[in-house]
């Protein structure tokens, strides 16, 4: 059961800093708040790396982290990209199923295949992230060229890259902060070069930083969480939980913001329960 429970705090983690990221970037623009929010969340986990110390990784450990945290980064930049060309409804409900297939198919070759309730777990939860991620969007998608799917494939496998090289950087370790210490470090590199290319500012207004702080502290919760699934459980089953963190932020905006939930939303978030249902032993 901790892989699943794990796997299930990374969701609401993950989806609930998504909403407080969601609220900073109103404010400051997406790239600044993502920048700021691995500023902080890498200064957070090196805090707390002081007083619970762990040896140096081994060059395997470094090695996946720090491509873990720049496939991370690089999906997140992507996704940003293929949004502002106007394919936001298609964008990110494609790149999220995406992000939860390419680990399940990894797991398949290396981890061999998974129980039959494992399987449909996984169908159920991948219909989960799509009808949850695609809101009621006005704007319709249409696949004119195969073209128009690349940004969002870029992007769902950044983040599938994440889980797969997160998930081999810390099973078969004990290490928990220096994975999150070291993948933090490269996507926070990469997200400095793409400030400083586009001249971002650097000021953060007064009523920004409770929901910057709220955003890091959640994001380092989603990746503290999964990398504790990924230690004791399967790799796709880790992956395709937490890929469900899209339901913790539709259900926020609702309770906080007051926005609707509509019927195809409903469906997904049923679907995901389903699916939790079927992963449990």
């Amino acid at each position: 059961m901790l892989p699943i429970l794990y796997g299930l705090m990374s969701a609401l983690s993950w989806g609930a800093g998504d909403f407080a990221g969601g609220l900073a970037s109103r404010k400051l623009g997406a790239y600044r708040a993502v920048f700021l929010g691995d500023v902080i969340g890498l200064a957070l986990v090196a805090l707390v790396s002081i007083v619970y110390r762990e040896e140096f990784p081994t060059r395997t450990i470094l090695i996946n982290s720090v491509l873990g945290g720049a496939f991370g980064t690089i999906g997140l930049l992507t996704l940003y990209t293929s949004m502002s060309q106007g394919r936001m409804s298609f964008a990110a409900p494609a790149s999220a199923l995406f992000a939860a297939v390419l680990p399940v198919i990894v797991g398949l070759f290396t981890q061999g295949l998974p129980t039959q309730n494992q399987f449909i777990g996984f169908g159920f939860a991948l219909a989960a992230v799509w009808l949850i991620s695609q809101g009621n969007s006005t704007e319709r998608f249409r696949l004119e060229r195969l073209s128009d799917l690349r940004l969002p494939l870029l992007a769902g496998l950044g983040f599938g890259g994440y889980f797969i090289f997160l998930h081999r950087a810390s099973s078969g370790s004990d290490l928990i902060l220096m994975p999150m210490i070291i993948s933090r470090a490269a996507g926070t590199l990469i997200m400095l070069i793409a400030v400083l290319v586009r001249r971002e500012s650097f000021t953060v207004p007064l009523n920004a930083w409770n929901v910057v702080l709220i955003n890091a502290t959640l994001d380092v919760g989603g990746n503290l969480f999964y990398i504790l699934a990924s230690q004791i459980g399967r790799l796709d089953v880790s992956a395709a939980l937490s890929s469900l963190y899209p339901g913790s932020t539709v259900l926020l905006a609702w309770i906080v913001l007051k926005e609707r939930i509509y019927a195809k939303q409903w469906i997904g978030i049923l679907a995901a329960l389903i699916a939790i249902v079927f992963f449990t032993p």
